[in-house]
C-alpha cells in the first residue's frame, strides 16, 4: 500500500535481517497462545457473575470486533509483511509521529503484561509448591524463558507451538466433555436444557447495564492475535502466512472462546459463578473428572507460560522494527548468526526481571498494580490500526492497486467505520466505570507521554 500523503518513507531492513525459520503451524500457534490466557480459564468467572447468561452477547460483540480488526491488519500486512506490522502501517498513514508512537506503546504493553504473566504463574507454582517462595518461581520463568526466545526463530517456534498445543487441547477437550455433558451422554448426567440460560432471573439477570459491564471484562480477552503479523515477517511465506493464517486463527479463537462460554452458562447456574474460581474447574468437577483443579492449574500456569513467551517474542520484534527505522538504540538492531535480535530480547525482558524484585518485596500487590498500569493500551492500538487502514485503502484506491491487495477488507469503508465507532464505544464505557476509568488515565498518560516524546525527538535544531 503506498503512503497516503506526506509520511517518510519505512524502511524494511528488519523484514530482510531477521530469520526466516516459521512454518505456517509456528504462526499460528504463536497466535492462539498470545490470545489463550488466564482471561479465558479464570477471568471468564468474573464475567459470569457481572452478567449472567448474557456474557455470551459480550463475548460476541468483543469477538466480532476482533474479527474486523483482524481483517483490517490482515489487509495492511499481506501487503506489506514487516515485523513492525501496525507501527509501520501507522507510520506510512499518518506519520513517523504515530509510527513511534504505536510501536512504543504497544512496547511497553507487552513487557507490562511478560512481568504480569510471569507473577500470575508464580502465583499459581507457589500455590502448587508453596516451599519455593513467589519471587523465585519468578526468577525461574523469566530466566528460562529467555533463553528460549535468544534460540534460532525455528528452535523458538517449535517450542512455542507445543507450549500452545497444551492449552489448545485443554480447551478442546472442555468443548468435548462439556458438549457429551449438555445432552447427558456422560455417565451420571442427564439433558441440562435451558434452565440455567431462562432460569434464575432470566437470560439478563442484570439487564443490558450487566452485558456492557462484562464488555469491559472481556474486551480485551482477544489481545495477542495481532501477534500473527509480526510473526509471519519471519516466515517463508509472509503473505501467505498472514492471509491463511489470520482466517484460521480467527475461527479458532472464536470457538474456543464463544463455546467454551457457552458451555459455561449451560450447565453452571450463572450466581454460582466466582471471580476466585475458574469455571472450567467447577463444571469438571461436577461431570465427574478427577483433579479437576489440579489438572486446570497445571493448565492455566502452561497457559500463562505460553502467554508470556509468546508477548516476549513480539515485545523483541517491535523494538527491533522501531530501531531499523531509526525510532529505537542502534544497539537493538544487533542479530545473532541464526537472525535473533539478541539486544531487543534481553531489552524486552528486563522489567520482567525487575518483577523478581516487586515479588520479594509485595507479592500480593504486585499483580493488581501491573494490570492497572496496563490500563486500554490494546484498545489505543487497534484504534491506530483501524485509522491506518482507511487512509492506506483510500490511497490504494486512489493509485488504483486496491484491487491487487491479497487480502481485502469487508464492506469497506463502512465495516472499518464500525470498529473505529465501536471502540470509541468501549472507551466511553471505560469512562463510566471508576476501576476502568483508572486504566484509562494511565494508558492515555502513556500515549500523550510517547507522542510528546516523539514530537521532541522531531523539533528542528540551530
Amino acid at each position: 500500500m503506498p503512503a497516503p500523503g506526506p509520511a517518510e518513507p519505512v524502511t524494511t531492513i528488519e523484514t530482510r535481517s531477521l530469520g526466516t525459520g516459521f512454518r505456517r503451524r509456528h504462526v499460528t500457534m504463536l497466535a492462539i497462545s498470545g490470545a489463550i490466557g488466564a482471561g479465558l480459564f479464570v477471568g471468564t468467572g468474573a464475567g459470569i457473575k457481572t452478567a449472567g447468561p448474557g456474557i455470551l452477547l459480550s463475548y460476541v460483540v468483543a469477538g466480532l470486533l476482533m474479527v474486523l480488526v483482524m481483517r483490517m491488519l490482515g489487509e495492511m500486512a499481506a501487503a506489506e509483511p514487516s515485523s513492525g506490522s501496525f507501527s509501520v502501517y501507522a507510520e506510512k498513514a499518518l506519520g513517523r509521529w504515530a509510527g513511534f508512537t504505536v510501536g512504543w506503546l504497544y512496547w511497553s504493553l507487552l513487557v507490562v503484561v511478560v512481568a504480569a504473566e510471569a507473577t500470575a504463574a508464580a502465583g499459581i507454582a507457589n500455590g502448587l509448591l508453596p516451599v519455593v517462595p513467589q519471587w523465585t518461581w519468578v526468577l525461574l520463568f523469566m530466566a528460562v524463558l529467555t533463553v528460549v526466545n535468544l534460540f534460532a526463530v525455528r528452535s523458538f517456534g517449535e517450542f512455542e507451538f507445543w507450549f500452545g498445543a497444551i492449552k489448545v487441547t485443554a480447551v478442546v477437550g472442555f468443548l468435548v466433555l462439556g458438549t457429551l455433558a449438555v445432552f447427558g451422554i456422560l455417565p451420571g448426567t442427564s439433558p441440562v436444557g435451558l434452565d440455567n440460560l431462562t432460569g434464575h432471573g432470566g437470560f439478563l439477570p442484570n439487564g443490558l447495564q450487566g452485558v456492557l459491564t462484562g464488555l469491559l471484562a472481556v474486551a480485551f480477552s482477544f489481545g495477542g492475535m495481532e501477534l500473527v503479523t509480526i510473526a509471519a515477517a519471519e516466515s517463508d511465506d509472509p503473505a501467505g502466512s498472514i492471509r491463511r493464517t489470520t482466517r484460521t486463527v480467527i475461527v479458532r479463537l472464536l470457538l474456543f472462546y464463544i463455546g467454551s462460554v457457552a458451555l459455561m452458562v449451560l450447565l453452571l447456574p450463572w450466581e454460582s459463578a466466582s471471580a476466585n474460581t475458574s469455571p472450567f474447574v467447577t463444571i469438571l468437577e461436577q461431570i465427574g473428572v478427577p483433579s479437576a483443579a489440579l489438572m486446570m492449574s497445571f493448565v492455566v500456569l502452561t497457559s500463562l507460560l505460553s502467554a508470556l513467551n509468546a508477548n516476549l517474542y513480539g515485545a523483541s520484534r517491535m523494538v527491533f522494527s522501531l530501531a531499523a527505522r531509526g525510532e529505537a538504540p542502534r544497539a537493538m538492531l544487533k542479530l545473532s548468526g541464526a537472525g535473533v535480535p539478541r539486544t531487543a530480547v534481553l531489552a524486552s525482558v528486563a522489567f520482567g526481571f525487575v518483577a523478581v524484585l516487586l515479588n520479594f518485596l509485595a507479592p500480593e500487590h504486585v499483580l493488581p498494580f501491573l494490570l492497572n498500569a496496563i490500563g486500554a493500551n490494546i484498545l489505543l492500538v487497534w484504534i491506530f490500526v483501524a485509522v491506518s487502514q482507511l487512509r492506506l485503502r483510500k490511497a490504494a484506491e486512489r493509485d488504483g492497486t486496491a484491487a491487487d491487495l491479497p487480502v481485502r477488507m469487508w464492506g469497506f469503508p463502512w465495516l472499518s467505520w464500525v470498529a473505529l465507532l465501536a471502540m470509541a464505544g468501549v472507551l466511553i464505557l471505560m469512562w463510566t466505570d471508576a476501576d476502568a476509568r483508572t486504566q484509562l488515565f494511565t494508558s492515555g498518560g502513556v500515549a500523550v507521554l510517547i507522542v510528546v516524546i516523539s514530537l521532541l525527538r522531531r523539533r528542528p535544531r540551530r
